[in-house]
């Protein structure tokens, strides 16, 4: 078991930033990719973006590619999400995920999330 704490969320106008956090605790060493995820009211869940354990390999999705960067902290059981230049469209519940996959319904582990909302 896994369990995900994601913190860092809020209210922002568009072109702001915010940096979401997410802790990991439980059977971490077994944790190599770590992936942030979002949902928009009546929407799926959305992949956002993908780092590997040293950080060397990330992924995004197109729609954050260039204004979100991903970044973890082993020590700490830590994985980042920093949003710049954040559009009304980023708005959503943001999770973090053990997970390398982009389709959610391959991941296994989620915590509550945090809310993201941007407005114009």
């Amino acid at each position: 078991q896994v369990q995900l704490v994601e913190s860092g969320g809020g209210s922002v106008q568009a072109g702001d930033s915010l940096r979401l956090s997410c802790t990991a605790s439980g059977r971490t060493g077994s944790v190599y990719y770590m992936g942030w995820f979002r949902q928009a009211p009546g929407k799926g869940r959305e992949f956002v973006a993908t780092i590997n354990w040293s950080g060397s390999s990330t992924n995004y999705a197109d729609s954050v590619k260039g204004r979100f960067t991903i970044s973890r902290d082993n020590a700490k059981n830590a994985v980042f999400l920093q949003m710049n230049n954040l559009k009304p469209e980023d708005t959503a519940l943001y999770y973090c995920t053990p997970c390398s996959f982009r389709d959610a319904g391959l991941c296994k582990y989620w915590g509550q999330g945090t809310q993201v909302t941007v407005s114009s």
